[in-house]
Formats: structure tokens, C-alpha cells, sequence
């Protein structure tokens, strides 16, 4: 049977990006909203949207999957709004997750924020949350209210995504890259596994469509360094590398502490029967090339 897709957060870089591989779906109908369009916030805005979509999904005859890729993904602003950020991150998927359940599949995005950054191997599913931010606590809530709703749900865990629109670190490197100058100083001290939206997004259609239910873990195979990360950047870009030069942490502070360490096992999800996302220097190298492609000449 065909699908009824609802993709919140779809002005966002993972949005945008859902929204481009469920067009590969020509017998399914897709609805994408912006925060604009749901203000998250609002309780009854929210469950009455989901209540109108699932009767056009009934009325089509389509399954109905929302997939929650909308966030309150400032980190350092969610210190001092985290009242915003736990309606956002914390209720908002809770109530996504009640209006679902027994009618609909729900698959949340999740972060890596949830732990305290500290482990010495990759974090798996069933290890402990420790979240050490307000928007670690807040996407924790999130999970948890998803978790108490007790419908066909997939909880996904994800890490470091950049995209080829939007704001994000890659796009950031690329024009540092272009516009020269002779130092850039990048931290070697926190460690991850860049995931391109794109790759991402693909793999949440999959997730949606298997019979995975709990908690998954997805990124980009393989950990460097934001150093690292953006030393390759400036390589494929055509500039020196050697102008990315190594710095910690504790010169960068910031209202809001960042994991030391963000890489999460995907175990979970290669169990699910899931593929693994790609390398992620592969990534890299096809979303910089299509970058670079359009920049001006």
C-alpha cells in the first residue's frame, strides 16, 4: 500500500532533505510543514493538525508515517530558553507520539546530546543518558514522551549532520576555504561522525518502512575531529589544509559544553536490517563537489 508521509521541520536541513527523497515516491503523498506553518509550541495546533492529516491519510487510503525531523537544535540558546526548547524537544513529541499511537508510524530524530560525551567507545542504545545541556535534556524528554506513548515508534539517535543548504559547520569551512584567511583554528578534541543530511534522510525513509521499533543509532560510518573534518574540507576544496590548524576546546567556551565524544554504535540499526549510512569521507566528498559546483565563477 502507498504511504501518507507528514514531515515536520521541513524548512530545516534534514526537512528539506526528507522531503527531496520522499519526491522518489510517486504513488505516496507527501506533506512537508515548516515551523511557520506549526508552531510546535502550540498543543492544540499540533494535535489537530495530526488529527486532520490522519483523516486525509484514512479518507486516501494511504498509511500514515510522520517522520519529527523539527528541533530546537540552538544549543547554546536553549541555556537560557529551555522552556522553549523542552515544548519544542520534550512535549511536542510526546504529543506527536499520542496522536499516532494505534493509528500512525512516528520516527523522531534524536541526538547524541542525550550523553555526557565522556565514554571511551561508541555509545549503544542501551547505554545510560547523562545529558549535560538544556537541549540534551529537553531531546531526552522528547524520546522518553515518545517512549510513553506507546505506539509504532522509531526513535532515531543521530550526530554532526551538515547539509549543502542551511547553516552548518561544512558550508562554514568551505567559505573560510575561499576566502583565505591564513589561519583557521578548529578544535582536535572532540570527536564524531559527520552525517550528511542527505544520507541521513534516505535512511529514515528506510527506518520508516522496516518493522524497527525503539531506539536506533545513525550516522555517517566511521569518527574524525572537527579538526579533522575540516582539514578534508579545505583539501577537497583546492586550498591548503595545513591553513586548518589544531586548537581545544577550552579556548572555544561556550554557554552550552559540547560532547568530548559523540560517536554512537549503530548496532541497533544494522540489527533493524538497515544498511549503514555511508563513509563519511565519502559523503563529504559528493556534498563539497556539489557545492563547489554551484559557487560562483
Amino acid at each position: 500500500m502507498s504511504t501518507a508521509w507528514l514531515v515536520t521541520g521541513a524548512g530545516g536541513q534534514l526537512g528539506g532533505d526528507l522531503l527531496a527523497a520522499l519526491a522518489g515516491r510517486p504513488d505516496d503523498a507527501v506533506t512537508g510543514v515548516t515551523r511557520a506553518e506549526l508552531d510546535l509550541t502550540d498543543e492544540a495546533a499540533v494535535r489537530t493538525a495530526v488529527r486532520d492529516w490522519l483523516a486525509a491519510a484514512r479518507r486516501s487510503g494511504h498509511d500514515p508515517v510522520l517522520v519529527n525531523a523539527a528541533a530546537y537544535t540552538a544549543v547554546d540558546a536553549a541555556e537560557t530558553d529551555e522552556d522553549t526548547a523542552a515544548l519544542v524537544n520534550g512535549a511536542a513529541p510526546g504529543w506527536l507520539a499520542e496522536e499516532l499511537a494505534g493509528r500512525g508510524r512516528l520516527v523522531h530524530v534524536s541526538t547524541d546530546y542525550v550523553f555526557d560525551g565522556t565514554a571511551s567507545r561508541p555509545y549503544g542504545v542501551d547505554d545510560e543518558p547523562a545529558p549535560r545541556t538544556a537541549y540534551g535534556r529537553t531531546k531526552l524528554a522528547g524520546e522518553r514522551a515518545v517512549a510513553a506513548a506507546g505506539g509504532d515508534a522509531v526513535v532515531v539517535r543521530t550526530a554532526w549532520v551538515y547539509a549543502t543548504h542551511g547553516s552548518n559547520f561544512v558550508r562554514t569551512m568551505l567559505r573560510l576555504a575561499a576566502e583565505g584567511p591564513p589561519e583557521v583554528r578548529v578544535v582536535d578534541d572532540q570527536t564524531g561522525s559527520p552525517t550528511w543530511s542527505r544520507d541521513l534522510a534516505h535512511g529514515l525513509v528506510r527506518a520508516a518502512l522496516a518493522p524497527a521499533r525503539g531506539l536506533l543509532h545513525a550516522t555517517g560510518t566511521g569518527t574524525t575531529t572537527w579538526f579533522g573534518l575540516a582539514r578534508l574540507v579545505f583539501e577537497l576544496a583546492g586550498a591548503d589544509p595545513q591553513r586548518v590548524v589544531p586548537t581545544t576546546t577550552a579556548d572555544f567556551p561556550r554557554p552550552a559544553p559540547r560532547p568530548a565524544w559523540s560517536v554512537l554504535d549503530p548496532a541497533s540499526w544494522l540489527a533493524a536490517g538497515l544498511d549503514p549510512l555511508p563513509p563519511w569521507p565519502d559523503s563529504l566528498r559528493a556534498c563539497t563537489a556539489e557545492l563547489l559546483a554551484r559557487a560562483p565563477r
